[in-house]
């Protein structure tokens, strides 16, 4: 499910940003600039909605309007909960292959561990080096 809310960006004398979701309670994050604040609030929103999805609870409607004080800005923000549990779902998926049987054998003689095996290459594959702490090993 994709779900827009208003959040409220405030610049923080560091350079950093404060954001909170007011209709989500609690949903609070933080970023070094506003590029990785807006990266920060879709990331928290996503988690909030989750938590509240597997939960079956209600899901508030966003806020029409907000008010702020300068230097705050509302922006819109966008979480996508099906894109978010697809990143963050670290569950082992059975997946089954050939290999020759040489190259079984070779491999299973010095004890190569097929899966951890199979994860690096498709990391390596993918050039995706952050993989690397999503992806634990089974």
């Amino acid at each position: 499910m994709k779900y827009v809310y208003p959040a409220i960006f405030t610049p923080l004398p560091s350079g950093e940003y404060d954001v909170r979701i007011p209709d989500l309670p609690g949903c609070i994050t933080c970023g070094k600039d506003i590029a990785n604040a807006i990266e920060m609030a879709e990331d928290a929103m996503a988690m909030w909605l989750c938590d509240a999805e597997n939960n079956q609870e209600n899901i508030p409607a966003p806020s029409e309007k907000l008010n702020v004080n300068h230097p705050q800005f509302i922006n819109l923000v966008v979480a996508d909960t099906t894109e978010y549990r697809r990143e963050n779902d670290n569950r082992a998926v059975k997946k089954t292959l050939t290999i020759p049987s040489w190259l079984n054998a070779k491999a299973e003689k010095v004890g190569i561990n097929f899966s951890q095996t199979l994860q690096d290459a498709l990391k390596e594959r993918l050039g995706h080096k952050d993989l690397e702490a999503r992806i634990k090993q089974p």
